[in-house]
């Protein structure tokens, strides 16, 4: 991991706090926020956007990367996530899928609640044995 990136982990956390209090949970009431580190360095937030036909929600990091890819991002450097529960958040496993298309195994993934960082993965260790782009682009 590049110390541009490791430095861009404060920010990146304050980020998906601040995003958090925009999610859109009514019925879950369990609102997250994500927010991504573009290769350009800019920062990108979403939150969770929940709908009365459950399965036509989002998530918080599905929020953050099409703000990425709407601002022309391309690939992700770092992720930050915020949810607030007795155990650390991490993204779900479609998200998981969604973040391996733009970001490398070894991209890290921070986990947070509103009193700061509670736990870092990288994205190969929650999506170990993963299928990315290079299978359909050899």
């Amino acid at each position: 991991m590049s110390r541009n990136v490791e430095g861009s982990r404060g920010a990146l956390i304050a980020a998906a706090q601040q995003v958090r209090s925009n999610a859109h949970a009514p019925y879950s009431r369990f609102a997250v926020g994500a927010a991504v580190l573009d290769e350009q360095g800019r920062i990108h937030a979403g939150c969770n956007v929940e709908n009365a036909a459950y399965p036509q929600g989002w998530c918080a990091e599905a929020s953050a990367l099409a703000v990425m890819v709407a601002a022309g991002g391309k690939r992700v450097q770092a992720v930050a996530v915020c949810g607030v529960a007795d155990d650390p958040v991490t993204p779900c496993g479609g998200c998981r899928q969604k973040l391996r298309e733009f970001a490398a195994l070894d991209c890290p993934i921070w986990v947070a609640d509103m009193t700061g960082p509670r736990a870092s993965f990288t994205l190969g260790a929650l999506l170990p044995n993963s299928f990315g782009p290079e299978f359909l682009n050899p």
